[in-house]
């Protein structure tokens, strides 16, 4: 497998497909890098390099006691970063993987990055505050954890089928699909998928978004036939070449991704 070692001494998967352009991808909570692969191999067709890593804890990564927060994670994705010394990278994230990327230019900057797509994402905070009284209760994410607790196995079963949205009387989603975010759910650690909860649901990204200086495409997917996004277009001085590239890029990655989503995860 090919992977790289933290600073921690965490072992990090990653996959590494094509030629050209390069794309990362940052997965949602509670899944792993084949969660990308429809998109990944998509665009390694035509003409991109991607790159996908599993989250610490998560599919085929070492699971970690310590590091399973926004830190954590955001220090993982800069370390395949650099390890395979990417430059001019567009960073996609989906939820949880959203606020890695955010994180991500929170503690590390844009040297390397062209810009950054962000998918249902859960910047700036998920859970309710006195600064964001629109948020979800605490007490959803205490609901969560406890279900995990009790019976993973189930939880996760449960959760898949409001994830792909399969309740609903116009959805068609197959049991194949189904079952294959159970098994890369069960694939991470208990006490990693646990801890990144609070990860997920607690971290304020509102001082890593003010860093952003890169063009920004968040885009919220409610099905496959509606999407509000917004595009932020900031140019560094000397890049502008680089951002009309990204814009390209971003545009055939977002149309595809939201071509093959079925619905809006919430981690």
């Amino acid at each position: 497998m090919s992977t790289i070692t933290a600073k921690d001494g965490t072992t990090i998967y990653y996959k590494d497909w094509g030629q050209g352009p390069v794309i990362t991808f940052s997965h949602g909570w509670p899944l792993n890098s084949d969660a990308w692969d429809g998109q990944m191999l998509f665009l390694a067709q035509n003409g991109f390099r991607v790159v996908a890593h599993d989250r610490r804890g998560h599919g085929r990564s070492s699971q970690a006691s310590s590091g399973n927060d926004m830190n954590g994670y955001a220090d993982d994705l800069a370390a395949v970063i650099e390890s395979l010394d990417l430059n001019d990278v567009t960073l996609v994230g989906h939820s949880t993987g959203g606020g890695e990327v955010a994180r991500y230019i929170g503690r590390h900057g844009t040297k390397r990055v062209a810009g950054a797509v962000l998918i249902a994402a859960v910047p700036p905070i998920v859970v309710k505050t006195a600064a964001n009284p629109e948020g979800l209760p605490i007490e959803v994410f205490d609901g969560l954890r406890s279900s995990l607790f009790k019976d993973r196995s189930q939880f996760y079963k449960d959760f898949a089928v409001m994830f792909y949205g399969a309740n609903r009387p116009e959805a068609k989603v197959s049991q194949g699909m189904l079952d294959q975010f159970w098994l890369w759910s069960m694939q991470a650690g208990l006490k990693n998928s646990y801890d990144s909860i609070k990860a997920f649901s607690e971290t304020d990204f509102t001082e890593d978004l003010k860093k952003f200086d890169v063009p920004t495409w968040s885009c919220t997917v409610r099905t496959t036939r509606s999407c509000r996004s917004k595009i932020q277009r900031r140019n560094r001085p000397g890049s502008s070449r680089e951002r009309r590239k990204f814009t390209i890029r971003a545009g055939l990655t977002v149309s595809r991704l939201l071509t093959r989503m079925k619905s809006t995860p919430t981690c």
